[in-house]
């Protein structure tokens, strides 16, 4: 991805970014309900490292507790009843190639940035072998700390495309 803004969140910043949202979040609880989230139809490949992503991912993000999708799938997992909902082996965003494209990098992994209308942002990873997207509903339309939780995960499982 060739981004004239490229915007890196150092881990101090993103620590207190997620910290200064737990009080937003914290209150919200879980519920039997499992999110509703389209399985991305991934190359085998890809597929592979998803799963090993979905090992690798944690049990609470941004104070939020994991939560079940529905339809169930190694491609996909949520938390906070699909506040934060990530799916991997997505195709590569057509925005990915705008250089004017924003990005931001959390602890190493570049992603880029989605602003959706009357929603949160969406993130995906940019020079991974997979590609991983974030999606945040809209109490996170301006904190991209989330994105520190998963930037262990993802370097662990799906290797850079470079």
């Amino acid at each position: 991805m060739s981004s004239h803004r490229l915007f890196r969140l150092p881990a101090a910043v993103a620590a207190v970014a997620a910290a200064a949202l737990l009080p937003t979040v914290a209150g919200c609880s879980p519920t039997d309900a499992n999110a509703s989230v389209p399985v991305p139809s991934p190359a085998a490949e890809e597929a592979a490292l998803c799963r090993a992503l979905q090992k690798e991912l944690p049990d609470t993000v941004a104070g939020l507790e994991r939560s079940g999708t529905e339809p169930a799938s190694e491609l996909t997992a949520a938390w906070g009843d699909g506040a934060i909902v990530l799916r991997c082996g997505v195709p590569r965003p057509a925005r990915m190639s705008d250089p004017q494209a924003d990005a931001v990098s959390a602890e190493g992994v570049d992603w880029l940035v989605e602003q959706r209308e009357g929603d949160g942002p969406r993130f995906t990873t940019t020079y991974r072998k997979a590609y991983v997207e974030v999606s945040l509903d809209r109490r996170f339309a301006h904190d991209v700390g989330p994105l520190v939780a998963f930037a262990g995960p993802v370097a662990r499982a799906v290797p850079p495309s470079l």
